[in-house]
């Protein structure tokens, strides 16, 4: 009876050691990333209720979601009080967009432990999925659990900031910030806060702090550029435009907004040569833009260019007044004998019967005769 009972004891050794073996095999597998295996072995495991959730995150490895939510849901039914393998399996639903799912396995949790602050943010951030409302008050139940929560006070500060509820938006990014002084996440946002205040300076400086801790995006240069142009330094507005060209070198918009940069400046020639590229990447009625161009070419006295360019803009739009008068403005400055000058604004006068420049039309037509008339009593003399 004895050496019966020894041999049976030493049977289920060997067979606890060997189904430690397998396991450890199995882990080691995992570990240095031969997922396959490694599931090969967990199947041959006993008893599988032990390596249930191994088998989970083995096939979340292999992007087999499917096989690890049900290796999930049956490690929870071999385990019902385990909240971690809980909140694992609701973190899946949530990542697979299985958000009904999700919210109701999350709302669990909270039930089970409302005190655990990322049970509400998880919760939250299937909520917002869903376009569910209550979402921010879960961020809110969060912050109130744990005021650090950095990523839960992102969601409320840019809640508020869309909403354009300024004094909390800052409260809440303050309040990451104090804790976290280098959240890139929270800087973003106090820069475009103090922007949409049309606090231009303040905007800046946190705009700038972006780029000293190594952010570089389109929108940060041309956000920045904005606030310099604002602010009337020009100089450091071209050079953050130029920087966002580099994500999208043929934005014409942008292309135009440097052009309008070095007008400010007074430097035309590169004015010039901006405006004129960005015209011809744009597709949409370009009258305005062409106008603008035709006055920088005009402050350089390039006369018979700006004449071909307000052509253009007639062309986008023939019944615009402004773009006709720009152009007969410039014809004025070109033509050499009064005659000519005259009949411009004649003609000007004729396409435009009821202008509401007509005075001033009137006006310029008198100017030229007593010029000329003036003129021809000099050469009389």
């Amino acid at each position: 009876m004895i050496r019966v009972l020894l041999i049976c004891l030493m049977f289920i050794a060997f067979k606890t050691e060997a189904q430690t073996s397998v396991l450890n095999i199995a882990d080691s597998l995992f570990t240095h990333g031969n997922y396959a295996k490694a599931i090969e072995q967990y199947n041959i495991c006993s008893p599988q209720e032990a390596v249930y959730s191994k088998l989970a995150k083995a096939y979340i490895a292999l992007g087999n979601y499917d096989k690890a939510l049900l290796n999930y849901d049956k490690a929870i039914k071999a385990d019902p009080e385990n909240l971690l393998l809980k909140y694992d399996y609701a973190k899946l639903l949530s990542s697979t967009k299985n958000l009904n799912k999700a919210s109701e396995a999350f709302s669990k949790l909270v039930e089970i432990d409302s005190l655990n602050p990322n049970y509400h943010y998880e919760l939250g951030l299937v909520l917002e999925q869903l376009k569910d409302s209550t979402a921010q008050t879960q961020f809110i139940k969060t912050f109130e659990l744990d005021n650090t929560h950095q990523k839960t006070i992102f969601k409320i500060a840019k809640f508020y900031l869309i909403k354009r509820k300024h004094d909390s938006a800052a409260y809440y990014i303050d309040r990451g910030l104090k804790s976290y002084e280098n959240n890139r996440e929270l800087i973003s946002l106090k820069a475009q806060n103090y922007y949409w205040l049309q606090d231009y300076t303040n905007a800046a400086k946190w705009f700038e702090k972006l780029l000293d801790l190594g952010e570089s995006s389109e929108f940060i240069h041309e956000k920045l550029s904005l606030c310099y142009a604002q602010i009337y330094d020009y100089e450091k507005a071209i050079e953050q435009r130029l920087q966002a060209l580099n994500y999208n070198p043929n934005n014409a918009a942008a292309i135009y907004v440097i052009g309008t940069y070095y007008e400010e400046l007074r430097d035309f020639k590169n004015a010039e040569t901006y405006m004129s590229k960005a015209l011809l990447l744009m597709d949409q009625p370009l009258d305005a833009e062409y106008r603008r161009l035709g006055a920088v070419l005009n402050q350089q006295k390039k006369y018979k260019e700006a004449i071909e360019v307000f052509k253009k803009a007639i062309k986008e739009d023939p019944a615009n007044e402004f773009s006709n008068l720009h152009l007969a403005i410039t014809l004025e400055q070109y033509y050499g004998d009064y005659d000519s000058k005259i009949n411009v604004y004649e003609n000007f006068k004729k396409k435009f019967p009821n202008s509401k420049m007509k005075n001033f039309i009137d006006s310029r037509i008198d100017e030229i005769k007593k010029e000329k008339f003036l003129n021809e009593e000099e050469k009389e003399d």
